[in-house]
């Protein structure tokens, strides 16, 4: 039997209070830390992902190129690299740009309760989805996605629509 992920659980200020596991975080709706990253390559294109249909939740749907939750035992700073490469098969370098808080209740009880830190990447290349994390990824051009999320938002993860409504401190961090 798989030993269960252990997650990092927060207060409002962001420190971590505790780990406890993946599943009862998000029955319970405690807050805890997550990452969501984008990557845009050279023609101002994000990848996506669509997220895998065994996903306990928001399965099917669009979102940026990896997002997870900080795990026991591991380096925030480092983890993100490592998760990218476990969910797309590359790694680049990831500078912050910005956090936000979201809730949002599932239809199948679960609760995602999240600061949820942005990384963001440039690459250019082939992604190598893994199949456990993602059905399939392309490159779309970032403002035709961001009109996309507004008319057609059930195509997309939650927390990813939300982060995109942050585009004006995307597009700064892009700059630098």
């Amino acid at each position: 039997m798989q030993k269960p992920e252990l997650i990092a659980v927060i207060d409002h200020n962001d420190n971590i209070i505790a780990y406890d596991e993946k599943l009862i975080v998000h029955k319970l709706g405690l807050l805890h830390r997550a990452f969501s990253i984008l990557v845009f390559n050279d023609q101002n294109q994000v990848l996506l992902q669509k997220r895998a249909s065994s996903k306990y939740h928001s399965p099917n749907l669009w979102t940026n190129t990896c997002c997870s939750h900080l795990v026991k035992d591991k380096d925030f700073e480092s983890y993100i690299h490592e998760r990218l490469m476990f969910e797309m098969g590359f790694d680049c370098m990831l500078k912050f740009a910005f956090s936000f808080h979201y809730k949002i209740e599932f239809d199948n009880g679960l609760t995602e309760n999240e600061i949820d830190h942005v990384y963001l990447g440039k690459w250019n290349g082939i992604p190598n989805p893994n199949p456990e994390e993602a059905d399939d990824f392309k490159w779309v051009d970032y403002d035709f996605v961001k009109r996309d999320i507004q008319i057609n938002p059930e195509l997309y993860t939650y927390w990813f629509a939300e982060l995109m409504k942050r585009n004006e401190e995307i597009s700064l961090q892009l700059l630098k």
